[in-house]
């Protein structure tokens, strides 16, 4: 079979000053019609880079040094940014990582796939209104008449993504290119989009370039598997084989960072440090009423790490945030020790955050950007009494805690890798001796390897430390690995709440056994 897109010892020049030379070195790859090729890789290693090269999308300073990218008899590497803007959609198209910010958020969706045939001079208006709305169907969106009429903003990140996909299948590319276009989504959600794009596949015969860091991903979609490190082509073949009996060590690393399934002792059925009771929270637009918390109630167990799972809406973080008192509730009671924390205020709300603190979802977004890494450790105690050399002596001491070492005090967050980052955010939750620790989708944007070390820490911290957790997340293999029990939340409800073990392996409600059939990886973990 002859490849629809052949990469021939490709290398990508780097900017003088940058860690490497390439982006990627020596590379070669192919793409069949009808088979989805994964490239697989941790951030930094180049992947995005080969993408964005045989779009024509490299960044500024990033140039082909040598090798070829042979697509319908022509090397594309050579082609004018006009032959690029003919080939793109029509020849080869893109699904990109974030939905929100590939879509014009001041445009109705109908009218940015309308774009697409408007931008090649392709049918009349009527026939392009005519086509978006059939391709919104096409992709599954609920209600595609309606979706049509909206802008970005009032569609969901499943939904937004579908639009993407629409917008990329408009012309009937020959390849499509798919960018982590699931990693921002829940599992069900991915579950979907993954099924999705192999009926697509099928339907219109693409030769599929599938980019990933998350081998549970490439179990459920792969035909073929390249795994690059560094720049560096470690290994490629059939997904059968790279999956099963993987030649390099680099591929067992990526493989055995999946998280798996470990069922831990129940814990003992003390008082509970915490109590929630009948919690309510609703949020208001207009006359619309959406109850994110709608009468939950649960218990924390001392020492225990609690998951809360469930989908994007499912109502999982507001809960985290009102434990923290970052949101207020509008019923119900959060008690901890006796006490009603639900309403505080003043001082006696500053006091009780030095027992609860949060490590935050995205490490770039909550680390300021204008502080020392000391300053961001030691603000805290310091503003609840402490001195400033006992902060910083404590400061020093976590960040050596979390493996990061002294050093870092004195340099900024940009400097340090979205791994490195989530371990200050670790240390700074740590930093005013807390009981509680809320984390709220603290791994869900990092590498599976960078995962699971920062999974590993957490659980040992918790011992040496003797915390009490609630882990909020939308993978199930994340809360396999870390937690004891296990609630489900599903529109603003708890519909299961029991130990990780009867929750995997004998839930009660088809909404769990749902989330489960979806979460990628675990019918790998299965058959291993």
């Amino acid at each position: 079979m002859e490849p629809t897109l052949s990469i021939e010892n490709l290398t990508l020049d780097l900017p003088e000053g940058a860690d490497r030379p390439h982006a990627v070195r020596d590379v070669t790859l192919k793409l069949f019609p009808g088979r989805t090729l994964c490239i697989v890789g941790e951030s930094g290693s180049g992947k995005s880079m080969s993408a964005n090269a045989v779009m024509g999308l490299l960044p500024q300073g990033v140039t082909v040094g040598a090798g070829r990218i042979m697509f319908q008899g022509r090397d594309i590497t050579r082609l004018t940014e006009e032959q690029y803007q003919d080939l793109r959609g029509q020849g080869i198209a893109m699904i990109f990582q974030e939905p929100m910010t590939a879509l014009n958020p001041l445009m109705r969706i109908g009218a940015q796939i309308a774009e697409v045939y408007e931008a090649h001079g392709l049918l009349t208006p009527t026939q392009r209104s005519a086509r978006a709305l059939q391709l919104l169907r096409e992709v599954g969106i609920p209600d595609p008449e309606r979706a049509q009429n909206a802008y970005p903003f009032q569609l969901s990140g499943g939904q937004r993504q579908r639009v993407v996909i629409a917008m990329a299948l408009a012309l009937e590319p020959k390849v499509l290119i798919a960018d982590e276009p699931t990693t921002a989504l829940d599992v069900t959600t991915q579950a979907q989009i993954l099924s999705l794009i192999k009926d697509l596949q099928t339907h219109h015969g693409m030769a599929v370039m599938f980019v990933t860091h998350d081998f549970g991903v490439v179990s459920e979609i792969a035909d073929d598997v390249a795994v690059i490190e560094l720049g560096e082509l470690v290994e490629q073949g059939p997904a059968s084989k790279v999956l099963v009996a993987p030649d390099h060590p680099y591929t067992r690393r990526l493989i055995d960072a999946i998280p798996r399934v470990e069922f831990h002792p129940a814990p003992k059925r003390d008082e509970p440090l915490l109590r929630v009771r009948n919690l309510v929270k609703e949020f208001r637009t207009g006359e619309r009423v959406v109850k994110a918390s709608d009468n939950v109630t649960i218990d924390l167990m001392r020492g225990e790490t609690l998951g809360i799972v469930g989908e994007s809406g499912s109502g999982k973080s507001t809960l985290g945030r009102a434990i923290v008192q970052l949101v207020e509730p509008d019923g119900g009671s959060i008690e901890m020790d006796g006490q009603d924390i639900s309403n505080l205020r003043g001082a006696a709300l500053k006091a009780h955050r030095k027992r609860i603190q949060m490590i935050f979802q995205d490490p770039y977004a909550s680390l300021n950007p204008r502080a020392r890494i000391g300053r961001i450790l030691t603000e805290g105690p310091i503003s609840h009494g402490k001195s400033r050399a006992e902060a910083q002596a404590r400061a020093r001491e976590l960040l050596t805690l979390v493996g990061l070492g002294e050093s870092a005090m004195n340099r900024f967050s940009h400097e340090f890798s979205g791994g490195q980052r989530q371990r200050i955010g670790i240390a700074r939750a740590l930093a005013l001796e807390p009981e509680i620790i809320v984390a709220d989708e603290a791994v869900s944007a990092l590498d599976v390897s960078v995962q699971a070390q920062v999974l590993d820490l957490l659980e040992d911290l918790k011992e040496r430390l003797g915390l009490t957790m609630i882990f909020v997340t939308h993978d199930l293999r994340v809360a396999g690995k870390i937690c004891d029990r296990i609630a489900v939340m599903q529109k603003g409800r708890v519909v299961e709440l029991g130990s990780a073990k009867q929750v995997f392996l004998s839930p009660r409600e088809a909404y769990t056994q749902s989330l489960l059939e979806a979460a990628p990886g675990l019918e790998l973990e299965a058959e291993e």
